[in-house]
């Protein structure tokens, strides 16, 4: 790493799995006051590979939980785009995404164009709220703490999914904007489908305290079909590019 670069130890936040992307030689950029891997030295090659089998490390981006009575109302108060049904996500007008995971619990992504911090926005206008509050708004969940955040990307990814998860996530059994709560290499996690330039991808949170072993595993589960780990500057690039006939 250049003298002079963003490293994760500069910043009170880092990713979970930072000691294994600084492993993998990830270049740094400075996101949400932390250190995101941007790229891992070969950003033609990640962006040809994330088309195929792609691995990047969200969770030092911004995401929020919202849980309890009132939640869905209160944000669709706040203009968010709230699912009607539980197991489903709706993409929002920022590039953000709302996965409503129960009647009374909604997780918002934060856009990864970095335009408009929704769970920050939101984040503030939950605290801002007056107490007792005028009608049930849920409570707050922070799920920046609670959960780590992959992202896995390319035509490759729901083979790759089938070594480690019962549930089927090829496009024809598994729609865009469905979320199944499962099993992901023995540890509970929530998978959510949100293709990337008209390919295939899948956001995968599970518990920040087994994000190494999940990274592990995922990393382990790739080499069988040539995944590499790839960078915020690869994704970007493939969530701008046209749409693929590959992901029908």
């Amino acid at each position: 790493m250049a003298n002079g670069a963003p490293k994760p130890t500069d910043h009170l936040r880092r990713s979970f799995v930072y000691r294994e992307l600084l492993t993998s030689g990830a270049h740094f950029d400075v996101e949400n006051g932390a250190a995101v891997a941007a790229d891992f030295g070969e950003p033609a090659r990640e962006e040809a590979g994330a088309r195929r089998l792609g691995l990047a490390d969200l969770s030092p981006l911004p995401r929020v939980g919202f849980k309890g009575a009132g939640t869905a109302d209160w944000l669709t108060e706040q203009k968010v785009s709230v699912p009607p049904e539980s197991n489903q996500a709706i993409a929002q007008e920022d590039g953000g995404l709302a996965a409503r995971l129960a009647p009374g619990e909604v997780l918002i992504l934060g856009a990864l164009a970095g335009a408009d911090d929704l769970p920050a926005r939101l984040s503030a206008a939950w605290a801002k709220a007056p107490i007792p509050p005028k009608s049930p708004r849920g409570f707050l969940v922070p799920r920046a703490d609670s959960h780590a955040w992959f992202l896995l990307t390319g035509t490759d990814s729901p083979a790759m999914f089938a070594k480690m998860c019962g549930v089927d996530v090829r496009p024809a059994k598994f729609a865009a904007g469905r979320i199944a709560q499962t099993s992901i290499a023995r540890l509970n996690g929530i998978v959510i489908r949100d293709d990337k330039g008209g390919l295939p991808a899948y956001h995968l949170l599970a518990d920040s305290a087994s994000a190494g072993y999940l990274w592990g595993c995922l990393h382990d589960a790739m080499a069988e079909f040539g995944g590499l780990p790839i960078g915020l500057r690869a994704l970007r690039a493939l969530a701008g590019s046209p749409p693929s006939e590959e992901s029908s």
